[in-house]
């Protein structure tokens, strides 16, 4: 199935309604973003099989000219089922807003305004634009639970589902105001339901019954439970002495993980500067402990040579006793980054996102590279972005998609970092 044009589920005041949506696509230097409709209707079936069918029949809408049109045409009538992250109970939000703040909940709103959001600009229903551009609180929403914690946090929550109460009404006239459903072809309707019935019986017949499953803990399953439990306690006394080694000589392995591998490395803190195990601004990076320490046990030149407690790392090599036990907060995972800022602010993981900015940062700052910060300076797309995913703040206005350029600009700094790591071992 098409990932451009995407089947959506909208509880609307006259019961739930299928549709499409086509998120921002580009078409040459321009960039457009439909739903199903046609001019300034916006076109709403009963069912997946009506969606099935009318998608079938029908060639005079907004989206025959998107490039996924085609795709969407041949597809099963069960592959237009809307999943559940494209499911939003539109007449609900009020009282949604009105539960307490549960990342579940928060996740849901954010949805479901977001979607409503994106109807006000395409559909170009003033009253929407208004409900957004006028109440900035809103894009609290986006940025997860942080801005909904302790006192003033649930009372920003409060102020936020005082202002739908008092608005969504118009919201939702605005949007009952656009919808039109149209005719649709009864056999094709028809084939529709029953390739959704055929669908049906034969997820049923694949699942398991679970009178027939029987789960049995053996007594070699409870040894290793107690095994488990033995080895977890020498971990933290192992981690407890490992730690203690790498805190009194002020070095830390840190983990990188690329597209391509895992890497174990060093590093240190003179003052406020950053200093890996390199040299010249290249950071030499090791796919095991065992290599690693090889390495540090040989009498090889790098930048960590040069301090004083160094003599007691290459000692602790020497003899077959050093461990890399790396905490969370020096393991840098970089995979995903880029096609989660292409989704916006709101689908980040906003911790593993700072961690990454600290590692390239750390990195360009080693090698007297200028270039990350620049990227990342506020006043660039990619800067306020991260800026505003790392910092969230009520007060200020959420970025607005799409973010494909910030997205580019983020793999040019993994690419530019990949390009400083230097594979020893």
């Amino acid at each position: 199935m098409a990932g451009d044009i995407v089947p959506i589920e909208l509880g609307l005041t006259d019961g739930n309604s299928f549709t499409l949506w086509a998120p921002r696509w580009r078409e040459g230097d321009d960039e457009w973003e439909a739903f199903l409709g046609l001019d300034e209707d916006l076109y709403v079936l009963p069912g997946v099989a009506e969606l099935a069918a009318f998608v079938r029949t029908n060639d005079d809408n907004d989206l025959v000219e998107h490039p996924a049109w085609p795709t969407i045409v041949g597809v099963q009538a069960e592959e237009l089922i809307p999943d559940e992250r494209h499911t939003y109970d539109l007449v609900g939000v009020p009282e949604l807003a009105a539960e307490d703040p549960t990342p579940e909940v928060i996740a849901e709103l954010e949805d479901a305004l977001e979607i409503v959001r994106i109807l006000g600009e395409v559909c170009e229903l003033t009253a929407i634009t208004k409900f957004f551009n006028g109440n900035p609180i809103l894009g609290a929403v986006t940025t997860g639970t942080r801005n909904f914690e302790g006192r003033e946090g649930l009372d920003l929550w409060v102020r936020i589902g005082r202002l739908i109460a008092k608005h969504w009404d118009d919201v939702l006239d605005a949007i009952d105001e656009v919808i039109t459903t149209p005719k649709v072809d009864a056999k094709a309707v028809e084939t529709a339901e029953a390739e959704l019935e055929a669908a049906a019986s034969a997820e049923d017949e694949d699942e398991p019954d679970d009178d027939d499953i029987e789960i049995v803990e053996t007594a070699d399953a409870a040894v290793d439970e107690d095994d488990d439990d033995e080895d977890e306690e020498d971990d933290e006394d192992d981690d407890y002495d490992d730690d203690d080694f790498w805190a009194s000589v002020g070095i830390d392995p840190i983990k990188i993980v690329t597209s391509g591998n895992e890497y174990l490395t060093l590093r240190c803190y003179l003052g406020d500067d950053p200093v890996f195990l390199g040299t010249k601004g290249k950071i030499f990076v090791f796919t095991s402990a065992r290599s690693l320490s090889r390495f540090l046990a040989d009498d090889n030149t790098h930048d960590l040579s040069e301090l004083s407690t160094f003599e007691d790392v290459r000692t602790e090599a020497t003899n077959g006793s050093l461990e890399f036990d790396v905490i969370d907060d020096n393991v840098y995972v970089l995979p995903g980054l880029a096609e989660d800022i292409a989704d916006g602010p709101r689908r980040m993981d906003r911790d593993q996102l700072d961690l990454a900015v600290e590692l390239f940062t750390d990195a360009a700052d080693y090698a007297g590279d200028d270039t990350v910060n620049e990227a990342l300076g506020t006043s660039t797309p990619l800067g306020w972005f991260v800026d505003y995913t790392v910092n969230p703040d009520p007060k200020r206005m959420a970025p607005s998609g799409p973010f494909d350029n910030e997205a580019e600009a983020w793999r040019a700094l993994e690419h530019d970092f990949e390009t400083r790591l230097v594979r020893k071992g």
